[in-house]
């Protein structure tokens, strides 16, 4: 009967620790990947961590799947499910560009919120047998769990939408919008309540339409040109889930993670609401991204054109270049001759740069990832902060495929949708050449006087294409 006892035990502790092991590789992963030099390393201990947890959950399956037959169907269960996942995961991993990647980044935190609200209800469905007042936390975590995952779920689908044009970026304005999440969250602590004192099925229906419509509601509010935030702190909510399902599975490498996930994924959103001059409170309100007054047809002049030629012979004459990527040089695919042609003026003598802006591309660190993979040095790739103040001496400044970050509107028009948000200053340079195939409005739907600046020239066409004639003409 000892044996019996303690078998069981014996595995759970070994599991446990297994665990730990893996949480804190999880803790050293995300010190390593606050640094490009050990961003490879960082890695290295994510994928070690998953490994010994996934490894650690089959051999306790495993350890129980002789038990019951219940403990076998879920070893099957749980077969199947790697397999499927496993197929599903390796395909979209082969198959995804670069460009593809924040609104995948954004469908997959969905599956996180999904995952959440279905083990809430199986909490409520297969509720333990507890004392009254471990219930009662019970029926809170059952709640909470839900309502965060659920919002989870619709947020991610809304910015996947969004991020892949199949749903307009312009925000959306219903009438007392504030209101009406304001309303959401105080029905919310007001059905928690009643759920813990009576756990009836139909309150915990109530509170998932209440969490998919506010979660819809939340990110449908925020307009394009924020969407880089809106996914950071959707990576928060998920992780946030995660713990939620943790505690209710009484997993404590769930809980772990989740925080980690959650509370990362929060700070990271208030860096970049702080280098885009938002409101962190704001954002977790969906209440930012309203338009402001209609610019209207405003009369900028007339833009001048530059051909690969002209830009090369500028280029071949500079004393410094800063190069300002943006997600049109994502969608060109054309890293790798930005990387060559900056190879090549350094060769010349020019000093070369890259300005990064926080919130470049569809989300944080999207530029800095494009540019590794071309292999550009670590040590020339500058954050906005960090190149602003050098831009009103640079030669040449070459914006390719970037518009709301370097819009000078930002700066100088209190009436625009995206007053006051800091952007590169590139239009302080002698000279700016525009990569762009039309003039069109950027991602927030905002008219840039740079195009206009007596200083600047449009380079019409493919980004990639493009560079490929300037490096032909050297």
């Amino acid at each position: 009967m000892s044996d019996t006892v303690s078998g069981p035990l014996t595995a759970e502790s070994i599991a446990g620790a297994a665990y730990i092991i893996a949480a804190l590789l999880f803790i050293l992963s995300l010190a390593g990947l606050s640094r490009h030099e050990k961003a490879r390393t960082g890695v290295i201990y994510g994928i070690s961590g998953m490994a010994i947890a996934f490894t650690a959950t089959i051999w306790l399956t495993l350890q129980g799947a002789g038990a019951t037959g219940a403990a076998l169907t879920g070893l099957v269960l749980l077969v199947i499910a790697v397999l499927v996942g496993g197929a599903i995961g390796l395909w979209r991993a082969r198959v995804v560009e670069m460009t593809g990647m924040p609104e995948l980044i954004a469908l997959l935190h969905s599956f996180v919120g999904l995952t959440a609200v279905l083990v809430g209800w199986n909490g409520h469905l297969q509720a333990p047998a507890l004392a009254e007042d471990l219930m009662a936390v019970h029926h809170a975590e059952v709640f909470i769990g839900v309502f965060i995952g659920a919002v989870t779920l619709t947020g991610s689908i809304v910015a996947f939408l969004k991020l892949s044009a199949r749903m307009k970026s312009s925000p959306l304005m219903l009438p007392g919008k504030n209101a009406v999440n304001l309303g959401a969250l105080a029905a919310f602590a007001a059905l928690t309540a009643w759920y813990v004192n009576d756990s009836q099925l139909w309150l915990l229906v109530v509170v998932t339409l209440l969490a998919l419509g506010l979660g819809w509601h939340l990110v449908a509010s925020i307009g394009g040109g924020d969407m880089p935030v809106v996914v950071s702190m959707l990576n928060s909510y998920s992780g946030w889930a995660a713990a939620a399902a943790g505690f209710l599975l009484n997993n404590d490498l769930l809980i772990i993670t989740g925080a980690l996930v959650g509370s990362s994924g929060a700070y990271l959103s208030y860096i970049m609401c702080k280098a885009m001059n938002r409101s962190f409170i704001s954002v977790i309100a969906g209440g930012f991204g309203i338009a402001a007054p209609a610019e209207g047809d405003a009369d900028y002049g007339e833009h001048r054109e530059i051909t690969a030629q002209a830009t090369a012979e500028l280029l071949s004459n500079a004393s410094s270049v800063v190069i300002t990527p943006g997600y049109g040089m994502a969608v060109a695919q054309a890293q790798y001759p930005v990387a060559e042609l900056a190879h090549k003026l350094k060769e010349r003598g020019v000093e070369v740069r890259f300005g990064i802006h926080p919130v470049a591309g569809r989300l944080p660190g999207h530029m800095n990832v494009l540019l590794a993979e071309a292999k550009v040095p670590y040590d020339i790739v500058l954050e906005m902060d960090e190149i602003n103040e050098d831009l009103g001496g640079t030669s040449v400044v070459l914006v390719i495929g970037a518009n709301d970050t370097v819009n000078p509107a930002a700066a100088e028009d209190p009436g625009s949708p995206i007053a006051g948000m800091p952007v590169l200053r590139v239009w302080e340079a002698e000279n700016v050449i525009v990569f762009k195939r039309s003039m069109a409005a950027g991602y927030a739907g905002v008219q840039n006087p740079l195009f206009f600046r007596e200083n600047s020239q449009m380079l019409f066409g493919d980004a990639k294409q493009q560079v490929e004639d300037i490096l032909r003409a050297f």
